[in-house]
Order: structure tokens, then sequence, then C-alpha cells
């Protein structure tokens, strides 16, 4: 997979932004990315030292649609911890 097409965006949130602070960043990723490559690009991406990959895969709900039944989309997200000292600026003064 390419690096470009793991990191899908940043999650804004409140949440988001706390962790933030102590050095963990959340991004939703692609569903088929693993941990070494979400690792890779996002040392690549933003010039840090990543030091931990954390991944949760949330379901999507199912909604109606009038009479049908549909399916919103499974998402990736992952946290991702830097080396102390390090931050990614762009999640500074959003």
């Amino acid at each position: 997979m390419k690096q470009i097409s793991v990191l899908k965006r940043p999650v804004i949130s409140e949440k988001g932004f706390a962790m933030a602070e102590i050095g963990k960043y959340v991004f939703v990723v692609d569903l088929a990315a693993t941990k070494t490559e979400i690792a890779q690009a996002v040392e690549k991406a933003f010039s840090v030292h990543v030091t931990a990959v954390n991944t949760v895969i949330i379901a999507g709900k199912v909604k109606r649609f009038g009479k049908k039944l549909g399916k919103r989309s499974d998402i990736k997200k992952a946290i991702v911890t830097v080396k102390k000292g390090e931050t990614i600026e762009d999640f500074k003064g959003i």
C-alpha cells in the first residue's frame, strides 16, 4: 500500500486535541493499513519518531432511508504516540 494513501485525515475533536497535548495524535486511516504502515506514513509525512500505534475499527451504523436499510461505511482510527518532546505542528492552532 502506498504511504500517501494510508492516512486519510486527522480527527478534529476536543478529545483529539487533549490527546495531542500529551503526544498522542488521532488519524482516520485506510481499513487495510497495518500498524507498521501507519507508523511509517506518519514518520514520513510529519518528520517525527513514532513510539506506538493503537488502532480501532468502528463499525458503520445501519440507517433507514425511507423503506430501505442502508449501512454507513466502517472506519479505522489510529492513535499514534510520538517520541517525547516531539510534536506534529499541523495540530497546533486549528
